[in-house]
């Protein structure tokens, strides 16, 4: 199993004394992060897409591109790419160019978006929601394909017979496909042959089994390659030296974000009760110890026989000192647990 790190670079004021991070700050201690994730040997560092002002992560290529010059071995990737308001030719381009600064190591992790801000932003109405993806994922995967295209479609121009360069250092960017939980993106994902990861930031993982069921026998049926199946799961994550302090920790900026977005979404705020029930064994946050965090991830396993664990770090705020103990800690002692047990 690859295992990594996955943030959006929140930067929301302190829920307890008000004090916020700039974005320059803020971006300076995230190539710090992905340097150490890379230094003790995690597989992959992935970096999400937004535009509000709770996030300095607009444009997770440009990070990805300073970030390729500093590390050596680790996967740089999106944590998504919002493609259906960007534009796939120059999200091509500029991960061919992560891929070449950093040696063949850029993938592309493309989803709908679980916010709406870039719609209006980049001149793109809501209705079309679905079809801008479902167009514009066909055009990013024809990009990768082949050198010189030609596509029409009813979302972007036409283009005709040009060439799209750069092309990357690997043959093709990796292209997964991210989600909520959906089966109709399960079944995209699975017809298309892409890999998929799902994020489970709530409710019980064991809910997302027949999702993964259901990609497995979908791409079985597609008639691809068993051995190029790949899972991967999101989840929001923190380690600390203790359980009792990573609870503690990790509460008032999470509770923080999950109350402020849910407010957005009709959810109920969160509370230390609810909390605590979603650190149980089998909840969806991996909070807690090492131990905890390893025997939470192969409980997982057992669920999904996933090929890819992304730990979301740093949801809300969270001092940056306690994020690289806490991305330390997953890279020394909770992912050497965990690839032992699953080599056995």
């Amino acid at each position: 199993m690859e295992l990594g790190i996955c943030t959006f670079a929140d930067m929301p004021p302190d829920p307890v004394t008000g004090k916020k991070v700039t974005a320059h700050q803020r971006l300076q201690e995230l190539l710090e992060e992905i340097k150490l994730a890379d230094e003790i040997g995690l597989d992959v560092f992935a970096v999400g897409e937004h535009h509000r002002k709770d996030y300095a992560a607009s444009s997770p290529a440009v990070i990805l591109g300073a970030a390729a010059a500093i590390t050596k071995n680790i996967k740089l990737s999106s944590g998504v790419t919002v493609l259906s308001s960007d534009d796939p030719v120059r999200v091509f381009q500029q991960f061919s160019t992560v891929d070449l600064l950093s040696n063949g190591r850029a993938e592309i992790m493309a989803g709908r978006g679980s916010f709406t801000e870039s719609f209006p932003l980049f001149g793109y109405h809501l209705g079309d929601y679905d079809t801008l993806f479902s167009e514009k994922l066909e055009l990013l995967l024809k990009l990768n394909e082949q050198e010189k295209i030609t596509w029409s479609g009813k979302h972007r121009a036409a283009i005709s017979d040009l060439g799209i360069y750069p092309r990357p250092q690997q043959d093709k960017l990796p292209i997964w496909i991210a989600i909520g939980g959906t089966p109709q993106s399960v079944q995209r994902a699975a017809m298309l042959g892409l890999p998929l990861t799902i994020a489970i930031i709530g409710g019980s993982p064991d809910r997302f089994a027949p999702y993964v069921n259901y990609y497995r026998q979908l791409w079985k049926e597609a008639g691809h390659e068993e051995s190029q199946l790949q899972v991967g799961i999101n989840s929001h994550t923190y380690v600390a030296d203790s359980s009792k302090q990573a609870a503690d920790e990790f509460y008032p900026g999470y509770a923080d974000v999950m109350t402020r977005i849910g407010g957005e979404r009709g959810w109920p705020p969160m509370n230390r009760d609810n909390y605590d029930m979603m650190r149980e064994p089998e909840g969806s946050l991996m909070v807690g110890s090492a131990q905890q965090v390893i025997d939470k991830i192969l409980y997982e396993y057992e669920l999904f026989h996933h090929t890819r664990y992304l730990a979301q770090i740093g949801v809300g705020t969270m001092p940056h000192e306690k994020i690289m103990r806490a991305i330390e800690l997953f890279g020394t002692v909770v992912a050497p647990a965990v690839r032992k047990a699953l080599n056995k």
